[in-house]
């Protein structure tokens, strides 16, 4: 069953997909990359365009600081998505997933939690009004 969000989203109900089948296939206990490759793996046979490690640069007061953000993945060019192997998503995980997104300058993020028993995500989107 689809809710409204898959239906005006189908590129993050796309990735929630892939991540369910990754998630019933190596259920929850290994480390984050381990699920981040399975998933590269499983976004390949689907025909997800995605790319990895994606550096975001950051600045203050338009002065560009000496470090990046690295995003998990950047999926179909306008989805932040970061991988999780926690009990739980908190509000730690969705701050860092916001700061994420107002440096990449996209407004689409997923959290994608490996370490429940069943996957949890959490969709994250960052409007203009919030970003100002």
């Amino acid at each position: 069953m689809t809710d409204d969000a898959d239906l005006r989203d189908p590129h993050t109900f796309a990735i929630i997909g892939a991540a369910m089948a990754v998630h019933n296939e190596l259920g929850c206990g290994f480390l984050e990359p381990v699920y981040r490759a399975a998933l590269g793996l499983e976004f390949e046979a689907r025909r997800i365009p995605f790319r990895t490690e994606v550096p975001f640069r950051l600045a203050y007061k338009e002065q560009p600081l000496s470090f990046n953000y690295r995003a998990d993945l950047v999926c179909f060019e306008s989805v932040v998505v970061e991988i999780k192997a926690l009990k739980a998503i908190g509000p730690i995980e969705h701050a860092q997933a916001i700061n994420y997104l107002k440096a990449s300058g996209l407004g689409r993020g997923l959290i994608l939690n490996f370490g429940a028993r069943s996957l949890e995500y959490r969709r994250v989107v960052l409007s203009l009004r919030a970003a100002v």
